[in-house]
C-alpha cells in the first residue's frame, strides 16, 4: 500500500474526536458490542451499528415495506403511510430522542428501521388471517417474523443467512415489547443458545427508545392519515385530551387553513408533545436510578423510557378515538374483510397443494399438510407486497373470459 493511500485509511479508521459524540454511561457502546454469530472483519469508517443499520436498508424484505398497507392499503392513494413511511418516521423520532438522551442513534435507528420488517400484506389484517391459518402450526406473529427474517430468510451473503447482526441490534427487536417472560418462541429460543439475547433482562436504553417511537409515530400519522382522508374533522379532535389544545392552537393561529397544512400543523404538534414529555420523565427516571452502565439499563425493575402516567393515559385515550374513527372506519373494515379472504385462499391454496409454489418455496414445503410445508407457505405469503398478494390471487383464481 502507498504512503498516500497508508494516510487515506488512517484517516477513515480514525474515531470522531469525543466533543462529536457525546455519550452517556449508560449508552450502549459499540467498541463493547457483543458482537455477531457469524465473525466478521470489521468496516473502517462505520460501528457494528451502522453496518447493522446499512444492512438493514439493503435488505429485501426493506424493499418490500414500500408496497405493504399500514392502515390504508397501499394501492388506495399515494400520499397515506406505507409500512416503509411509517418506519421512517419511526426512526427519524428515534435518532431525535436517542440524541436528546445522549445514547447511541445508530443502534436506535437500526432497532427502528427493523422492527417492522415481519409483516404480512394488508397490515393487521393480513397478520390476523395468517394467524387464523396456522393454528395447530404455531399461529404468526410479525415480531417474531422480523426475527426469522433478519436471522434466516435474508439471502444476500456468501457466508451465512440472515443478515448476521449484533447481538444488541437483534436483542433490541426481539424485546420490542419489553423483556420476554415465560415460554420463548423456538427460534429465539434456539438462537439465543448460540448468540446471548439477553432475553430475560430489560432492553437497553436505545431499544425502549425505538418502541416508543413506534406508539408516537403511528399515534401521530394516523390522526394525520384520517383526517386527510375525511374519516373525522378536526372539531372531532377536541374530544381527545391530546389533541384539543393542538387544535386549538393551530386554528388560532391560522383560522380557515386548508386541510392538508392543517393535518400536518397538528401532526407536528402531537409529536413535540409526546417526545416532549416522554424526554421529561425518562430523565427523571434515569436521575432516580442513576445508571452508570448500560448493564444497570437492563437489570432495573421497570423500563427508563416511558411517558409520564398522565401522558401514558391521554395516548390511551388518542388510540381509542383512532380505533373507533380510523381503524374501524367501515372503508377500512371493508378492504380488511377482503385482505383476509385473499391471504386464507392464497394459504389454504398452496398448503393443499405445494406444487402450485415457486420452485424455491417447493423445494422447502415438502409434502402438502405438513409442517415443513405451514413453514414455507407462511414465509412465502408474509413476504408479499399487497400487490403482489393481488396478481398471486388473480392468477389462481381469476377465470379469463373468452368471446364466442
Amino acid at each position: 500500500m502507498s504512503n498516500q493511500a497508508s494516510a487515506r485509511e488512517a484517516v477513515i479508521s480514525a474515531p470522531l474526536p469525543a466533543e462529536f459524540s457525546p455519550r452517556a454511561p449508560f449508552a450502549a457502546d459499540p467498541a463493547t458490542s457483543r458482537g455477531r454469530l457469524v465473525p466478521e472483519p470489521d468496516s473502517a469508517p462505520r460501528s457494528p451499528w451502522q453496518r447493522d443499520r446499512d444492512r438493514i436498508v439493503h435488505a429485501t424484505a426493506f424493499r418490500r415495506l414500500e408496497a405493504k398497507t399500514q392502515v390504508f392499503a397501499a394501492l388506495d392513494g399515494d400520499h397515506f403511510r406505507t409500512r416503509l413511511t411509517h418506519t421512517l418516521e419511526v426512526s427519524q423520532i428515534g435518532r431525535t430522542i436517542a440524541r436528546a438522551l445522549q445514547v447511541d442513534e445508530d443502534l436506535t435507528e437500526a432497532i427502528a428501521l427493523a422492527h417492522d420488517l415481519g409483516h404480512s400484506p394488508f397490515g393487521h389484517a393480513g397478520e390476523e388471517a395468517l394467524d387464523a391459518c396456522l393454528q395447530g402450526f404455531g399461529g404468526f406473529d410479525h415480531n417474531l417474523q422480523t426475527f426469522r427474517i433478519l436471522t434466516r430468510l435474508e439471502r444476500r451473503y456468501g457466508g451465512f443467512d440472515g443478515l448476521n447482526l449484533t447481538a444488541e441490534t437483534l436483542e433490541g427487536v426481539v424485546k420490542h415489547n419489553g423483556p420476554l417472560q415465560g415460554d420463548v418462541p423456538a427460534p429465539v429460543a434456539e438462537w439465543h443458545r448460540r448468540q446471548d439475547l439477553r432475553l430475560h433482562l430489560q432492553p437497553s436504553v436505545e431499544a425502549q427508545i425505538a418502541a416508543l417511537a413506534d406508539d408516537i409515530a403511528y399515534c401521530s400519522h394516523d390522526v394525520d392519515d384520517g383526517l386527510r382522508a375525511g374519516f373525522f374533522r378536526p372539531d372531532e379532535l377536541r374530544t381527545v385530551p391530546l389533541a384539543a389544545p393542538v387544535v386549538d392552537e393551530v386554528t388560532a393561529l391560522w383560522p380557515g387553513l386548508e386541510r392538508g397544512r392543517l393535518a400536518g400543523e397538528i401532526q407536528r404538534r402531537l409529536i413535540d408533545r409526546m417526545v416532549r414529555d416522554l424526554l421529561a420523565e425518562t430523565r427523571e427516571r434515569l436521575a432516580a436510578l442513576h445508571p452508570g452502565s448500560p448493564d444497570a439499563v437492563a437489570l432495573a425493575d421497570r423500563p427508563c423510557v416511558a411517558f409520564s402516567p398522565a401522558m401514558h393515559e391521554a395516548v390511551v385515550q388518542l388510540r381509542t378515538f383512532l380505533r373507533d374513527r380510523v381503524w374501524q372506519h367501515y372503508t377500512v373494515n371493508r378492504m380488511t374483510r377482503r385482505a383476509k379472504q385473499i391471504l386464507r385462499a392464497l394459504f389454504e391454496t398452496f398448503f393443499e397443494a405445494p406444487e402450485c409454489l415457486p420452485e424455491e418455496w417447493r423445494s422447502r414445503a415438502g409434502a402438502a399438510g405438513s409442517q415443513a410445508c405451514a413453514e414455507a407457505v407462511r414465509d412465502y405469503v408474509a413476504g408479499m407486497t399487497d400487490r403482489f398478494a393481488l396478481d398471486e390471487h388473480d392468477r389462481l383464481f381469476r377465470i379469463a373470459r373468452t368471446r364466442p
